[in-house]
Parts: C-alpha cells; structure tokens; sequence
C-alpha cells in the first residue's frame, strides 16, 4: 500500500487529497460539505478525488464537528458530578465580563451548557496535595448517575474534583461507579484531559469534552464502518486542534483535542514548507468559505497556548494560537445603518452566496468578488459549477448599492475593504500585540479564497514577499499528510525555583516521559520513531500568567533561572527582582510518520508563458477596472516572473495579484509575490 489520503471538513466544502508515494501523484478535489450528514460529505470528496481505499495506507481527517456541535448548541445532554458545595463554580467561573461586552450594561452571560439542575455535589475530598480528608461517597455517586440519567435524561457526564490534577483517585472511583452502572452513558472526567490546577477551567474542559462525546463517537463509528465497508483498513487520524494527530481511538476517548481541529492541518502543512524552505518565520492566513484563520509561526513552529477560549468557555488544552474572524467567502456582507459591515455571519454551504444559485438572497464576499471580475463564473471549480453573476451583481445593488446609493463596483470594493480592515486587526493581535513587526515575516496564503485575498492583504501590510503554495485551496488537508501522531502530557507542581533542585524537576518529566513513551509505543512507534520536548511554564513569584521556557538539556536550576529571565525580557520587555516560580511541566511526545518529500524543479530556460486571456477586474493598485492577464497555473514552470495585475486560475481557486505587484515560481513551485503600496 502506498497511497495516503487526508480530508477536511470545512463549512461550505470537503477538500480531500491523495498522494501516492510510489508514482509520485497528487489528486486534489472539492465536495460540497452536507451538514446534516458529515459523512456523506467526507465519502463523496473520497470517491471524488479516485482514492483507492484498499491501497490506502492512512487516513487523515480533519473536522469542524465537535466545534460547531459547540457554536450550535447540538451537543448531548451533559450533567456534571463534583464535590458537594461546588456545584456552582462551572457557572460562577472568574466573574468576568466578555472584552467586546465590557461596557454593555445589557451584557447577558450565555446560558450555560449544564444548567443548574444537571449539577450534582457528593461527599468526598483531597487537599491541595492530592491527600485524601474525606473518602469519596460511592453510594452518593450512584444516586447522583441516578439522578441524572434516570431522572434528567442525561446522555454524558462530566466528572471535576477538587485537587483531582494532583491525584485522580476519586475522579477515577466515580467514573467506575457510573460506567459499571451504566455501561451506556459517557464519562469524561478532567484528570484524563489535563492534569493542572484551576478548578473551573479543568471542568469547563471536561464539559466540553463530554458535549460532543456521544456525537464525535457516533461520527467517527460511522465513517470508520464506512471506509471499512468499501476495503479500507489501515490507520485513522484524526488531526489534533494543538498540532499532530490523534489515532480515531483516542481522538474518541478524548475528543476536545479535536474541537478546534479545522485550521491546525494547514498550519501543520505551512510549518513543513516553511522549514523545508528556509522560511521559519512566517504569518499564516487560511480563508475558507466560513472564516479566516490567522497564525504566527516562529522557528518553524506554530504558537501554541494552553488556555484558549471557545466562546466564553475556557480550554485547557494545547491549540494553536490561531485568530479567527468571519471573513471567509461566504461571511455575508450587510449594513448597520449607512456603515458596511462583513461578517460573522456566513451564508455556509446551504444556501451559499447568491452567486451559488441555491436560494441564497444575501451577498457575500465570493459574490463581491464576482462583480469585481476575480472570479470567472463560468470556470468555478474547473468549470463544473457554474455562477450566477448577473444574481451576485442585483443581490449586491438591491441589498447594498442602493440604499448607499453608491454602485455595485464601489460596494464590492468596499466588501474588500471591510475584510481587509478586520483581518489586519486580526494579524495586529498575534504580531505587534505581541513585539513581533509582521513585515519581518513571510505571508502565507491558503484556503478556498486564500490566493484571491492574501495578496491584497500582503500588500495592505507592507510584508515582503506572500507565499501561495501549491493547491492552496486543499492546503490544509495536504498539511495533514505531513502530520505527526502528538501527545501532550503535563503536571501542575506549582513551587519556587529556588527550593527546586535539578533533580526534583527532572523526575516528574522522567514520569511523564514513561506515560508518553508508553502511549506511543502502544500505537506501533519505536524510540526511533520517538522525540520528547521538555517544557517548563514559569512565572515571578505573585504574578498570575506565565511564560514558555525550553527545558531541554538542562544542566542546573541556575541555567533554568536564566532561561527564564531571557524569555521574559523578550515578551514584556524587563527582568524583575522577584523570586522565579515553577507552575506546570510539560512534555509534548511526537511519533514521527513518514512524509512525502517537497518535489523541487530545476529553473526552466523558456520562462515566458502566455496568457489564456484576459479579463476585466478591479484593480486596488490602480482603484480602478482594468484588464488583468488570465494565466493558468499549470503552465507556469519554476523561473516564470509575471507583473501584475494578473489572475493565476487553477481548478479549485484563484489567486489575483495587483498592477505594483510581481509573481515569480520558485523551484518548489509556489508562487512568491511581492511588491505593494510601499515597497
């Protein structure tokens, strides 16, 4: 067997990818995305894109299920069990007000996943050391699972305890009571999630994981059942939200490593290309149908925070540190009052933009970018779906040019505009927010509608070079053919550097390292196959956040200290007197797959191509229609320099560059695209 295939669910398509590593061919196609039933979506990319599923040797799936079961309130009826007197503290939470609702006095927090009813309290309790006080009520455990099932038809529960990151014991009795009782209720208790203090966040994330539990079960049972059915049986992966992948087992068992699992395959792809490239520093922009994903890459790998929210839900587990906005090609362009607006909500893949033809009345930035010549509506998706151009052009003028009383092309400019100016406030957030100056890094550009909008956003930045590579509309799902299987495993030991020795530190990530080494192994990996990354979050003593320090090869406490120090002046600018704290340790254990190499191509001595036509488009360097030059991708070779403004077509996307920008192949076959308004 030596085909690989990976598929993305995304919220208006399905992007499926084939690679076979022994005749070196990439097929690349897009489904439409069927939300009632994901997996019918899922099968018809598959059978789509020609995949030989008895000659797969891996599959792997990246899904938006659990995070939209979570936006859209479809999960499974959850109840909580913790300690009796602490029903509360997953409503109460940290008291705090949404930062967009700050100052809205008519700010109403949204209703809870559990409300109070399905909350339960029983006797038992450790101290702050993992030490037992008071033994755990078993009985109170199965009259609580009574209560709950029986009597509020809860699907799934949710187990927290106090101190139960420092010793599991009574989480783990609890879990027993209720499977033994009933075997046909889902359990998530949070020491499997994560083992760090905070009681709140710890049950959130529990909660979460026991919302879509039942739901991403059955999904993934089905497909599993599906894929078997048509002679699939090698491994199933499912992409993780914090980078790498999960076997389908696991990602089951604990399936909030999954819940943000949409972008991470695109982010994993663009770190690959990025170091096999030489451009470790880059900023990563994914524009799909739904949303637009931004990210920052470092050194070749992407930020990853440990305390992420999803709405105003905390999680305490690794995901990218990725800033979402709607502004993907369907986010729907409206007006508040005289004032444009775009986004968050979008037209999705039922009905779609109005250009679709499918009952969409709203315009969309996909119908903008009709009107305004990007896209040829009779050669989307290769020809095989043709648009309704005159229906996106009325749409635009009835619900927007003319109350504005303004002209289709204006709006539609003005559409760009909006979605440039929210996506640079998204970018600003993860770089200069953060010390980091984006024009020193390279932009990359994916997604559905990422070659058609990067460009534009490169330039409105100021950024040197924007980086569109190959099959940029399938990028994310290329990018997890590059996927490792990942597992993160941390400890909360929260003790002053100074009455730390080396020793102490290195026996609890000797611990981890036998967790993690043994959970690979259990997955077919050998020490060759293995790497082990050492962390160490630390803080000074009395603040409240903390920072990343590497913990590899260290020597002495001395040397942490000055790791520290160095990692705080970097992010906030100073060193401070005060004494240095340990707060978590981690280990991120990463089974390496094999990967298929980047082909490269040697410069071609005829690097003139021709045009297929020109077309009519509205250009931002010029502001106004002109006519760009048509290319199509496959005929420009490594070497090609073109000078815009010109339109690259492919079969699943379209990328526009303006009149002060220049598009040259490089030798891996990515166009790189510079020049702007400033450079």
């Amino acid at each position: 067997m030596t085909e690989r295939l990976a598929v993305d669910i995304g919220g208006t398509f399905v992007d499926a990818i084939s690679f076979d590593r022994d005749d070196r061919d990439l097929r690349v196609e897009k489904a439409s995305t069927t939300p009632e039933e994901p997996e019918s979506g899922v099968l018809a990319s598959i059978d789509k894109v020609g995949a030989d599923l008895e000659a797969t040797e891996a599959f792997v799936h990246g899904t938006t299920l659990g995070l939209n079961a979570v936006l859209e309130r479809a999960g499974a009826t959850t109840g909580i069990i913790t300690n009796e007197g602490f029903r509360d503290v997953y409503e109460i939470g940290r008291t705090n007000v949404e930062r967009h609702a700050m100052y809205d006095i008519r700010y109403e927090k949204p209703e809870s996943l559990v409300p109070r009813r399905r909350r339960v309290g029983v006797p038992g309790r450790l101290d702050a050391d993992g030490e037992e006080v008071e033994p755990l009520d078993t009985d109170a455990v199965h009259e609580a699972a009574e209560r709950l099932i029986d009597g509020q038809s809860v699907d799934t529960i949710a187990i927290c305890f106090l101190h139960s990151y420092r010793n599991p014991a009574h989480e783990r009795q609890a879990a027993e009571v209720i499977r033994e009782a009933y075997p046909e209720t889902s359990v998530s208790i949070s020491s499997d999630i994560t083992r760090e203090y905070r009681e709140y966040e710890r049950t959130s994330t529990a909660v979460m994981d026991a919302y879509i539990k039942p739901i991403f079960g059955s999904y993934v049972d089905d497909l599993e059942s599906e894929l078997n059915a048509n002679g699939f049986d090698s491994p199933f992966f499912i992409t993780r939200s914090g980078g790498g992948t999960l076997t389908a087992e696991s990602a089951t068992e604990a399936p909030v490593h999954t819940i943000l699992s949409g972008p991470a395959g695109g982010l994993i792809g663009a770190a690959h290309v990025g170091r096999e490239t030489d451009r470790e520093d880059l900023v990563t922009v994914d524009m799909g149908g739904t949303s637009l994903d931004a990210c920052v890459i470092e050194d070749g790998t992407p930020a990853v925070k440990y305390d992420s929210r999803l709405e105003h839900q905390p999680l305490m587990i690794p995901v990218y540190d990725i800033r979402t906005i709607g502004a993907g090609g369907g986010s729907i362009a409206w007006l508040d009052g005289e004032l444009l607006k775009v986004g968050p909500e979008s037209a999705g893949a039922e009905p779609g933009p109005v250009c679709y033809g499918q009952g969409g009345t709203e315009p969309t930035v996909t119908d903008a970018a009709v009107a305004l010549g990007y896209i040829d509506p009779d050669d989307f998706l290769g020809g095989e779906m043709a648009l309704d151009a005159a229906g996106a052009r009325a749409a635009i003028q009835s619900v927007l040019a003319d109350p504005l009383e303004s002209t289709v092309t204006d709006v539609s400019r003005g559409v760009f505009d909006v979605t440039l100016a929210n996506t640079v406030g998204a970018i600003r957030e993860i770089t200069i927010e953060k010390g980091l100056d984006p024009r020193e890094f390279s932009m990359m550009g994916f997604g559905g509608a990422g070659g058609m909008f990067v460009p534009l956003l490169g330039r409105e930045m100021n950024v040197d070079e924007i980086v569109i590579p190959n099959a940029p509309s399938v990028f994310s799902a290329w990018g997890m053919l590059m996927a490792d299987v990942v597992y993160d495993f941390a400890r909360t030991n929260i003790e002053a550097l100074a009455d730390l020795e080396l020793e102490d530190i290195e026996t609890v990530f000797g611990e981890l390292d036998e967790q993690a080494v043994e959970t690979l192994e259990s997955e077919g990996f050998t020490d060759d196959d293995i790497t082990l990354n050492h962390t160490l979050e630390m803080r000074y003593l009395g603040q409240e956040h903390t920072v990343e320090v590497d913990a590899n090869s260290i020597e002495s406490t001395d040397e942490i200290n000055d790791r520290f120090e160095r990692k705080h002046a970097d992010r906030y600018g100073h060193e401070m007197a005060d004494p240095a704290e340990v707060v978590h340790q981690r280990v991120r254990a990463t089974g390496h797959n094999d990967k298929p190499p980047l082909e490269t191509n040697e410069i071609a001595a005829d690097t003139s191509p021709e045009a297929v036509g020109t077309r009519e488009a509205f250009c931002f360097a010029d502001l106004e229609v002109v006519d760009f030059a048509v290319y199509d991708r496959g005929d420009l070779v490594s070497g090609t320099e073109i000078a815009g403004p010109a339109i690259v077509r492919e079969p699943t996307t379209t990328i526009v560059f303006h009149s002060d920008q220049t598009a040259t192949v490089d030798e891996y076959g990515q166009l790189l695209i510079t020049g702007g308004e400033d450079q």
